[in-house]
């Protein structure tokens, strides 16, 4: 039997931060949400995906705290519904996969956002993805691309 040749991997232009922390709490969830985050948020409810992934990419790389990973999250959420828009069927479904993945640890809300919501919301539209399959991909209802909904702490 012969060895499989090993894979290089190439550098990805961005810092390199273990998966540490990766669905594990963070106390930061309460925080106000920044300015960019929020920039972010906004771009990503206008369907302004491809601007969303660069604003949240930003916020995402710097950070350290598990809350990387709700930035990492919403943005792969984001650009799943952008590959669905392009009709890029498999491109929707894995990072719509990957961002759900990504949310789910955080609960209810964090950072304003109601996770939950978002979530479920995603989640129903991975679904209907793959019910629809990719020959049927044109049939999606794009109205049922979510927004993401800012709850107030006090909700």
């Amino acid at each position: 039997m012969t060895a499989s040749p090993r894979r290089t991997h190439r550098p990805r232009g961005r810092p390199s931060i273990a998966k540490v922390g990766r669905g594990q709490p963070t106390a930061r969830c309460g925080e106000p949400p920044s300015v960019e985050f929020l920039q972010g948020i906004q771009e990503f409810n206008r369907g302004q995906f491809f601007e969303c992934h660069e604003t949240l990419e930003a916020l995402w790389i710097e950070e350290t705290d598990p809350l990387r990973y709700l930035y990492q999250g919403i943005l792969q959420v984001g650009v799943g519904f952008y590959h669905l828009k392009r009709g890029n069927y498999k491109g929707a479904v894995s990072l719509l996969g990957r961002g759900l993945r990504l949310l789910r640890p955080f609960g209810a809300r964090c950072l304003g956002v109601d996770v939950t919501r978002l979530v479920a919301q995603a989640e129903a539209c991975r679904q209907r993805l793959l019910e629809l399959g990719p020959e049927r991909l044109r049939e999606f209802d794009l109205s049922r691309i979510p927004q993401v909904a800012l709850v107030s702490a006090e909700a």
